[in-house]
Parts: C-alpha cells; structure tokens; sequence
C-alpha cells in the first residue's frame, strides 16, 4: 500500500472530520430531544373514547423509523425538504445538510425514546411509591427521585446510540456533502487508489468514536463514584 498521497490530502479528510461532527452533534441534541418527545407520548395517557391517540402516534412513528432503511430516510427527507416553500432560497448544500441531519436523528430519536423508556422502568417502583407517599408530586418525583437513578442506568446505552450516530453520518454522502465517506471517495477519484482513503477515512472514523466512548466511560466511573461516597 502507498500513503505518499496522504500528506497532500489530509486537510481535506479534516474537513470531513469537522462535517461530520456538525451532522453527527446536531443529530445527536435533536434526536435526544425528539426522543423524549416520543417516550412521552409513548406512555402518555390521553385518550379519545377507549382510544390512546399519541401512544398510536409513537408507535406508528417508532415502526417506521425501525423498518425503514437509514438510506431511504435520508433520500426521503431530502425530497421533503427540498419541497419546502423556502426551499429555493437555500444553497443545494444546505438543503443536503438540513435533510442529513434531519434523517439521521429521526431515526436515533426511536432508540433514544426506547433507551428512556427502559432506563426509567429499570428503577425500582417502590421508589415512586415511596416519594409519592412523602407527599411529591408525580414530576417533582420524577425529577428528584427517578430520573436521576434513570439516568445513570441509561448512560451506556444513550452513548452506544451517539457512537452509532457518528457512523450513521457517512449516510450523507450520497446527497453530496463533503464528510469523512465522501471525502475518502474525491480521494479515491484523484489518486487512483481503491483502498488507502478508505483506510484513512476508518482512522478517523476510529479516533471520533473511541473518544467517546472512553469519554462516556468516564462520565460513568464518576457516576459510580459519586454513588460510594
């Protein structure tokens, strides 16, 4: 293998990397978002006659999300974006971008909803009950008493979907944009080499998602050490 090439097109695969940051942070605070939009219509208990109308909403949303292809999602909602009124208005890039971003914390917002979802029932019911019975109220319980709990029990695998999330931003190369899957491909075009920019694109890959997951790993150990004092 020959890298002699790498030092002339590096900047362009650090550009990549700062794209693929951009797509995967914003995917990563809207999805989370959104995901918690979806739990609570997920257990919400609004009714229509015997009917729970925003349970039937998440539900419905949840198994699309899931049976659908990340690819189709991202070629829907850049179809749908760009059907938009003000559509004309923004530069085709930013209308790949906006889509991108849009697909792929979509479909992060279903497992986040599920990760919450088991995260909270993970926590013992005598604790709501106990709270409930010291007289708090049904959110200040919550907040006080279950989320904290919740939360440390679904650091892991809210992290695991961020780390999944960083991976899921090469999707974005088909409509064009310039991240780190893209670039190895403009690479491969100007070099003639097939394997060594796709090999440096996985470096990269490697060195956003290793850090953090040792960054998550560490939000954990402190978590834990917190509790023993």
């Amino acid at each position: 293998m020959d890298f002699s090439f790498a030092g002339t097109y590096i900047p362009l695969f650090f550009n990549g990397m700062k794209l693929t940051l951009i797509i995967s942070v914003c995917s990563i605070v809207l999805g989370t978002f959104v995901g918690v939009v979806v739990y609570l219509f997920k257990v919400s208990t609004l009714t229509a006659g015997k009917v729970y109308p925003l349970r039937i909403v998440a539900n419905a949303f949840i198994e699309i999300m899931r049976g659908t292809p990340v690819l189709l999602q991202v070629l829907v909602a850049y179809v749908l974006v760009g059907m938009s009124p003000n559509s004309s208005a923004l530069p085709s890039n930013m209308v790949a971008l906006i889509a991108s971003i849009s697909a792929i914390s979509l479909n992060a917002s279903v497992y986040i909803a599920e990760i919450i979802r088991a995260g909270i029932q993970s926590v013992p019911r005598g604790q709501m009950e106990a709270a409930r019975s010291l007289g708090m109220p049904y959110y200040m319980a919550m907040r006080e008493i279950i989320m904290p709990q919740a939360i440390k029990n679904i650091l892991p695998a809210v992290g695991n979907e961020f780390v999944a999330v960083i991976k899921g931003s090469s999707m974005a190369y088909v409509l064009g944009i310039a991240e780190l899957t893209f670039t190895a491909k403009v690479v491969q075009g100007s070099t003639y080499k097939g394997l060594e920019p796709l090999l440096i694109s996985a470096v990269f890959y490697l060195v956003l998602t290793y850090s953090l997951g040792r960054f998550i790993s560490w939000a954990e150990r402190r978590m834990k050490a917190s509790d023993s004092h």
